[in-house]
């Protein structure tokens, strides 16, 4: 067991089921194509991190999909909402022994290994490790011990989340890393090539 986990929070892949918002726009079947782009593009980046690495499915573990068991823990998230869904994850991973525990999402093809190498390494020094998204969220959580209140009290999926979670982090040492967009509606992916096949409006 390595010191460090990496958590990816995940929505099964199913048909009118994830990227809803940008679906609304492109049509639920672009948008699932999109969403397993997205799935093959953040396995392809963290399969090889020198980390133990867990996935957490938003509705049901499934055994043959594009998480290798041989390499990623898997896990139902569990809680009412996203906060406590994370705040549940890091406390299991704390209490498993963790040492440095990280959570990302798989909604960013501007992800890159080195953005995770980065935030690992910070961690070093600094309480808190943050990956700020362009929409005022963040696209990535590190810590070192479990800090409740960054999961409480927030209006997930707004602009206000990482503003108010820094307000709880103040008396903490936190590092910020590189904004990176996460692609959520229409604006957000209409400028990448390899996704411009699938953006024709409905």
């Amino acid at each position: 067991m390595n010191d460090t986990l990496l958590l990816i929070f995940t929505r099964n892949p199913e048909l009118g089921k994830c990227k809803t918002r940008l679906a609304k726009t492109i049509g639920n079947e672009n948008a699932l194509t999109v969403y397993k782009m997205l799935l093959e593009h953040t396995v392809n980046i963290t399969k090889s991190l020198d980390c133990d690495k867990a996935v957490y499915y938003s509705v049901k573990v499934r055994d043959n999909d594009y998480w290798d068991a041989a390499i990623y823990q898997k896990h139902q998230q569990h809680g009412g909402d996203l906060g406590i869904r994370m705040r549940n994850a890091f406390s299991d991973s704390f209490k498993n022994g963790y040492k440095k525990v990280l959570i990302v999402g798989s909604d960013l093809y501007d992800l890159t290994p080195q953005h995770i190498e980065d935030a690992i390494n910070q961690l070093d020094n600094h309480d808190v490790v943050i990956g700020p998204a362009l929409d005022g969220g963040y696209y990535l959580l590190g810590m070192k011990e479990l800090n409740q209140s960054v999961f409480e009290n927030k209006e997930w999926g707004t602009e206000t989340v990482r503003k108010d979670t820094l307000e709880n982090l103040k008396h903490k040492k936190v590092s910020l890393l590189e904004t990176l967009n996460d692609i959520d509606i229409f604006d957000d992916i209409k400028d990448y090539e390899i996704f411009k096949p699938y953006l024709t409006k409905v």
